[in-house]
C-alpha cells in the first residue's frame, strides 16, 4: 500500500511518528503544501529562507531511500484528496499541530478522508506534552509557568525517541501525481525548480548572506548542533546569559521546523546529567511547551491582548523611533547590538531579546505587536506560539507576564551580562572608535521608565 506522509513542521527522518507509521504500511510518498489557510499569516522572510533550504535537505535525505517529496500549493483540503486519488493511496499520515485554524483544517480533512475509507491518522511529534494533556485540578488550562512546569514534570515522562524507521521505501512503479511523473520528484533539479517557484529566497537585495554563514538548515545541521549538547550544558545555567559567549545551544530554529524532535533533545539532556545547566535547559524546553499550551487555549495570541485592560493602554505612535529600533540605531548600545545581530543572522541571543523588547514596549512605549511582527519577519525561529507569547510576556499584556515594574535597563544588563563588551563591540564596532559618529540615544532611560510606570499606574496595573 502507498501511504502519504504529509509534512508540516516535522522535517526529519529520526523520531518522526507519522513517517514511522507510514513506513510500516509499505511504500511512502512525502508531500509538503505551501498552504493557504484563513486566519494563518504567511511565514516571515527569514523563516521562508530556512524552510526552502530545509525542504531541499529533507528531499535529499528521502531520495536516498527512493522516497519522492512532492511540493504542492493551495488548500490542503483540496490538494490532499486529489493526491490520494492520483496515487491510489490507502493512508494519509501527519504529526499534529496546535494552532486552532490549522487544527480545524486537519480535523475536516481527517473526517473527509475517512468517509472515503482512506486511513487518516495524526500523531504527537512536535511537543513533549500536548496542550490538552496538562490541566489544572479543575480541568482548565494553566496561566502561570511555574505550576505548569511542575505539572509537566509530574506527568508521565516524555516517551523515548524512535530513531529512524525500520524500513523506508518509495513506490517502485511509475505513477502520475500533479501532472508530473512521480519519479521526476526524485531528481534534484525538479525539486529545486519547484522550490524556486515559491519565491522564498531573497534576490533584490539578497539579505541572506549572514544567514547562510551562520546556519545549516535541515536534519543534518540539527543533529550536528545536538552533538554539542553535552559540552554546552555543563555551564549552561550561567553561560546562556552571556551574549558574548557561545553558551546557548542554537537549537531553536531546528526545533521550530521539527528537524530534531523535543523528545530526542529531552532524553539527550537526561543522558548528559542532572546538574544546574541540564535542569536549566529542560526548563527552557518547558517554557516552549508553555507557549504552545497558551496558544492552544488563546488562538488570537498574536493579535489580541491577553489582559483586556491593555486594550485602552496609551501606546505611542512614532514611526521614526520604530525604524531606528528595527535598524539598530537607537543610540543604546546593547539594544542596537541585538537588532543588528537579528538582521545579520536571523537570530538574537535570548537575554538580548528581553532587553530589546522591553526597550520597545516600555522605554519607547510602542505597541508590542510592532515588535512581534518585526521578529516574525526576521527571526529564523519565529513560530505561532513562542513569538507572540514572549512579546506579551515582556510587554506585560500576557496572563503570565513580567511584572509591570520590570523595565530592563539596557546599560545595567550590559554591565551584568556583557561586562567586557565582546558582544557590543562585535555588532556596534563604532563603540571602539572615538572619532566615529554615534547615534544620540532616542530616549532618556530613567525618564522613559518613569513615564512607562506612570502609564501602567494610570491603567491600574500598579
Amino acid at each position: 500500500m502507498t501511504s502519504i506522509w504529509w509534512i508540516r513542521d516535522d522535517l526529519r527522518l529520526h523520531d518522526n511518528p507519522a513517517l514511522r507509521a507510514a513506513a510500516s504500511e509499505g511504500e511512502v510518498v512525502a508531500v509538503h503544501i505551501d498552504e493557504e489557510i484563513s486566519g494563518v499569516r504567511p511565514l516571515g522572510g527569514a523563516a521562508r529562507w530556512w524552510l526552502h533550504h530545509s525542504l531541499s535537505a529533507l528531499a535529499g535525505d528521502l531520495r536516498a531511500h527512493g522516497v519522492p517529496l512532492i511540493l504542492l500549493s493551495g488548500d490542503p483540503e483540496q490538494r490532499i484528496p486529489a493526491l490520494v486519488e492520483e496515487l491510489q493511496a490507502g493512508a494519509v499520515l501527519w504529526n499534529r499541530r496546535y494552532h486552532a485554524p490549522k487544527r480545524a483544517v486537519d480535523a475536516r480533512l481527517k473526517e473527509s478522508l475517512r468517509a472515503k475509507d482512506v486511513r487518516a491518522e495524526s500523531f504527537d511529534g512536535y511537543l513533549l506534552h500536548e496542550p490538552w494533556t496538562i490541566a489544572t485540578q479543575d480541568g482548565g488550562p494553566y496561566r502561570v509557568y511555574s505550576p505548569f512546569a511542575r505539572a509537566c514534570r509530574d506527568a508521565p515522562p516524555p516517551r523515548a525517541p524512535y530513531g529512524l524507521p525500520d524500513q523506508l521505501t518509495g513506490p517502485e512503479k511509475q505513477l502520475r501525481a500533479g501532472g508530473h511523473e512521480l519519479r521526476s520528484w526524485l531528481h534534484d533539479d525538479v525539486l529545486e525548480q519547484e522550490l524556486s517557484r515559491r519565491g522564498w529566497l531573497p534576490t533584490a537585495p539578497d539579505w541572506a548572506g549572514g544567514l547562510r554563514e551562520r546556519w545549516t538548515p535541515g536534519e543534518t545541521g540539527a543533529r550536528e548542533r545536538s552533538e554539542q549538547l553535552g559540552e554546552l550544558l555543563t555551564g549552561y545555567a550561567q553561560d546562556r546569559e552571556r551574549p558574548g559567549m557561545a553558551g546557548t545551544t542554537s537549537l531553536s530554529p531546528h526545533l521550530r521546523f521539527g528537524e530534531i524532535s523535543p523528545h530526542e533533545i529531552w532524553h539527550l539532556s537526561l543522558e548528559e546529567g542532572r546538574g544546574a545547566g541540564h535542569e536549566s535547559f529542560r526548563s527552557e524546553l518547558l517554557w516552549r511547551e508553555f507557549a504552545w499550551h497558551r496558544l492552544f487555549h488563546l488562538p488570537d495570541l498574536a493579535t489580541r491582548n491577553v489582559r483586556s485592560r491593555f486594550d485602552t493602554f496609551a501606546w505611542r505612535e512614532d514611526d521614526a523611533a520604530l525604524r531606528a529600533w528595527q535598524q539598530g540605531r537607537t543610540g543604546i548600545d546593547l539594544v542596537d547590538a541585538g537588532m543588528r545581530e537579528l538582521w545579520e543572522t536571523g537570530w538574537m541571543h535570548n537575554r538580548v531579546r528581553l532587553v530589546v523588547a522591553s526597550f520597545l514596549t516600555k522605554n519607547l512605549r510602542l505597541h508590542w505587536r510592532l515588535g512581534e511582527e518585526w521578529f516574525w519577519d526576521t527571526l529564523v525561529d519565529a513560530d505561532d506560539a513562542s513569538n507572540p507569547f514572549n512579546w506579551q510576556w515582556v510587554a506585560g499584556t500576557g496572563d503570565d507576564a513580567a511584572p509591570y515594574f520590570r523595565v530592563f535597563n539596557p546599560e545595567r544588563q550590559q554591565a551584568r551580562f556583557d561586562p567586557e563588551g565582546e558582544y557590543v563591540r562585535r555588532w556596534v564596532p563604532e563603540t571602539e572608535d572615538e572619532s566615529a559618529e554615534r547615534e544620540a540615544p532616542l530616549v532618556d532611560l530613567k525618564a522613559s521608565r518613569r513615564d512607562a510606570l506612570a502609564a501602567y499606574a494610570a491603567l491600574g496595573e500598579a
